[in-house]
């Protein structure tokens, strides 16, 4: 049994998500805004998805972001700047408690 007072735990799948200030709209346009994409991947011609991992913790910060899958030539990077400089998001609850919780963020560079 997990104690969700625990505060070093993350849940891979809460009760209630984490969601992006705005929904899902107001996160593809805040990727699509803020993206740079990076000259190496543009000069070779480097398209698909950079596949990234982070923890909303109970306040809604972006931690320990990672890259899962990457495509490389500076996109594994950018995809990172990008969650990395994210506003909070609401986070994730279980039993109606705020939690650490684990997200997936698939990338898009085309």
């Amino acid at each position: 049994m997990t104690d969700v007072n625990d505060p070093n735990f993350i849940y891979e799948q809460a009760e209630q998500m984490p969601e992006f200030p705005g929904g899902e709209m107001a996160l593809r346009d805040y990727i699509q805004n803020n993206m740079r994409y990076p000259a190496a991947a543009r000069d070779k011609g480097v398209k698909g998805k950079v596949m990234c991992r982070f923890v909303v913790d109970r306040s809604g910060k972006i931690m320990s972001a990672s890259v899962l899958e990457g495509i490389g030539y500076g996109a594994n990077e950018e995809a990172l700047r990008l969650i990395q400089g994210m506003p909070n998001w609401k986070p994730g609850f279980q039993n109606g408690n705020a939690v650490n919780t684990s997200m997936i963020l698939p990338i898009f560079f085309e």
